[in-house]
């Protein structure tokens, strides 16, 4: 009788550790500040600030693109829990911003590139070996979204994240502006180090299709050249121009990133001999990413 009574009550002692263990998981989900964001790295940024005190919702999933991604009735639910949504300023935001305010009447936007200056896409072929910019970050043409590839320019996105994350949960207040204290002391050391892996091209071309990569060239002095203007593919003219450029400045790879088609660079490549490399802009191992692609550049252009 007792050995029966052990058998039958030892399996109902486990499923109640069992049970009170979920219990806990899902209360201390049930604690976590809900958010959202457009793109992956922005999901790295708010987890260097946060750590496990957020769940993050990223809108654009792996291999989509952001100009033209169409979110989920799923991920549109989701959103209606969210306390606060990170903008970043991509194209899909522009036509989807005020339908997510309007579907969840709770979550703040916080606009993470108030206060950067933008530049125009490129939006013309020239001769003197690059596109034009618009290096005043003015008006001209459409602004470039890429502000999350230039440490300099993340450390500005961190901030608007960690004082919103604090409004937001001001119990925690104190540990987000320590932890963005020392994500911002990590970002001035990829800083130095990127530096250092570019400074000998610096001045340099590289030729990618999309140009995602405008402010990470701009803060190490190279000059990124891209096939697709200002969202679109070049024309047959101005094709065969990229190309004689690009044979008389010996370009010896092109670089391509899994959200577009590569058709185009593919002509290109095999018109001049090169390689197509993948430079993926929107993966979540932010920081190994971006020193990844600088090696990847330099080689490209050495």
């Amino acid at each position: 009788m007792f050995k029966n009574s052990i058998f039958f009550s030892f399996p109902a002692f486990l499923l109640a550790i069992v049970a009170g263990l979920v219990l806990q998981a899902t209360d201390a989900t049930a604690r976590k500040l809900p958010v959202a964001v457009s793109i992956l790295p922005q999901k790295y940024f708010v987890e260097q600030i946060a750590g496990d005190r957020v769940t993050v919702q990223v809108m654009i999933p792996p291999g989509a693109s952001p100009a033209s991604y169409e979110p989920r009735p799923a991920q549109m639910a989701a959103l209606s829990r969210c306390r606060l949504y990170f903008a970043i300023g991509v194209g899909f935001e522009k036509a989807w911003l005020d339908k997510f305010s309007a579907t969840a009447g709770q979550m703040k936007i916080v606009r993470t590139d108030r206060g950067i200056s933008k530049v125009a896409l490129p939006h013309h072929f020239h001769h003197n070996d690059h596109h034009e910019l618009d290096e005043t970050g003015g008006h001209r043409g459409i602004p470039d979204p890429h502000i999350w590839l230039a440490p300099g320019l993340v450390k500005i996105q961190a901030e608007h994240i960690a004082r919103a994350l604090a409004e937001a949960d001001p119990a925690n207040a104190v540990i987000y502006r320590e932890r963005n204290l020392a994500f911002c002391q990590r970002l001035t050391k990829l800083d130095r180090q990127l530096r250092k892996i570019l400074e000998p091209v610096r001045g340099s071309a590289f030729m990618v299709f999309h140009p995602s990569w405008g402010y990470f060239a701009r803060a190490y002095g190279l000059v990124q050249v891209a096939l697709e203007l200002e969202g679109k593919e070049p024309k047959p003219a101005q094709l065969q121009k990229m190309i004689e450029w690009a044979r008389k400045k010996k370009i010896r790879a092109v670089f391509v990133q899994p959200q577009f088609n590569t058709r185009t660079a593919s002509i290109v490549a095999r018109a001049i001999g090169a390689r197509i490399i993948e430079a993926d802009p929107l993966a979540y191992d932010w920081e190994n990413n971006l020193k990844r692609q600088a090696k990847r550049f330099r080689e490209a252009i050495e």
